[in-house]
């Protein structure tokens, strides 16, 4: 087990304390305002985490795990219910790829919907396609349970389902392809529950608002409204972000099968994908134990990363990223860091880079290199080898990804 540490402690008057791991990271005062509002939550402890890439966010901060005894939080899982990674290591090494990769980026963006396109509107035609085979058979072992879902909540059966099982979507979603240190190729990718954990996470959020008004709770922030275990809606949110969850993995899974095929059958390519492969979550929830104590564990942007376990830490469209090997750090409740994550906003990234700056950034990479994505180039997000060395307690890089070809939504 992990003795030495790298997390500094802030220490809160009648809250439990923030263990953060953000040396040598910007961590900006609204991103500590909003730990401690979390962490004077009776129902928080024994104390939170904070991962290296962690910034402000809906009430709950990114990069953040947060334990609670009886009680979850709505908002900070999110509206990504089950957001994360995959990836998957081929028999391909660098020199077997084109030097032209722009086909390979293209048979990806044929093989794999993004942005707001599903399998019924792709590239803005549409009723012209429907599920392929591959989202079918991936939806089969999810419609049932989504049935009793839909039952109960009426609203929720009106979401985006096998039309959306195997797409990308937008935001921060990617399909890379990557050469590791040793010149081995990867499919590396990064999605969620697409529409319907999304009305899922906005219903749920909701229905915590308005119970805790009911139950005259006062909050410091009312996006860190509640379920108490035996309230009303406690189970029907556990059954709902649970399926939410396997959707979003089911999602990554649908989206793999069918990028290899595409390498296979629309680029000719021989190769076999070897049994090294990862497909994790980084926004969800689920019950642990940790100091002793069962709890349910939010990692709101954080990987699990038990001793031996298996993670992705991405960085951005033009820099590194690792495949890690947890280290079971009890005070980090076995987690690491999600990414490089955020340093500014959206908005403030469209403003700072000029699409000259985006060309320089991700120089040889095949991807986007349109003002569109002004707001994902690397210069918003915070620098990954600090991010990484502020995490050295927490994980050991296993492999090192840089990505050659970047498919954005």
């Amino acid at each position: 087990m992990n003795t030495e540490h790298q997390y500094q402690t802030i220490e809160t008057d009648g809250s439990v304390p923030i263990k953060h791991w953000t040396k040598g990271v910007p961590f900006e005062p609204e991103a500590q305002a909003q730990l401690r509002n979390i962490a004077s939550l009776p129902f928080v402890g024994p104390h939170v985490a904070a991962m290296p890439d962690v910034h402000f966010g809906l009430g709950a901060t990114v990069g953040s795990v947060i334990p609670t005894t009886k009680a979850i939080i709505p908002a900070a899982v999110g509206v990504d219910i089950g957001c994360g990674m995959m990836a998957t290591r081929l028999s391909l090494r660098a020199e077997d790829l084109p030097d032209n990769l722009s086909k390979v980026r293209k048979s990806i963006e044929r093989t794999v919907p993004v942005g707001f396109n599903d399998w019924k509107k792709r590239s803005g035609r549409k009723g012209k396609f429907g599920p392929p085979a591959e989202a079918e058979a991936g939806w089969k072992p999810l419609s049932k349970r989504f049935g009793v879902i839909a039952d109960k909540h009426p609203h929720l059966g009106q979401s985006k389902t096998v039309a959306q099982l195997g797409t990308l979507g937008g935001g921060n979603h990617f399909i890379e392809v990557c050469l590791d240190e040793a010149g081995a190729v990867w499919v590396m990718l990064h999605s969620g529950s697409r529409g319907v954990g999304n009305r899922i996470g906005q219903y749920f959020i909701e229905l915590a608002k308005k119970d805790v008004e009911r139950n005259n709770v006062h909050l410091p922030d009312v996006n860190l409204a509640y379920f108490d275990e035996g309230s009303e809606h406690f189970d029907e949110y556990v059954e709902a972000v649970d399926w939410a969850q396997a959707f979003a993995r089911q999602n990554r899974e649908v989206m793999m099968a069918r990028i290899l095929r595409s390498f296979r059958t629309d680029l000719g390519w021989d190769f076999t994908a070897d049994n090294v492969a990862v497909n994790c979550h980084h926004n969800y929830v689920q019950r642990e134990v940790h100091f002793g104590q069962d709890v349910w564990l939010t990692r709101k942007g954080a990987v699990s990363a038990r001793a031996g376990e298996l993670g992705i830490i991405p960085g951005s469209m033009g820099v590194q990223s690792y495949i890690v090997r947890g280290k079971g750090a009890a005070d980090s409740f076995h987690s690491c860091s999600h990414g490089a994550g955020r340093a500014m906003s959206r908005a403030k990234a469209r403003k700072m880079f000029t699409q000259d700056d985006h060309l320089a950034a991700t120089h040889g990479v095949e991807c986007r290199k349109d003002k569109g994505v002004l707001d994902e180039t690397p210069g918003a997000y915070k620098a990954i080898d600090a991010v990484m060395a502020a995490q050295t307690d927490l994980v050991d890089v296993v492999h090192t990804l840089k990505q050659v070809v970047c498919v954005k939504g």
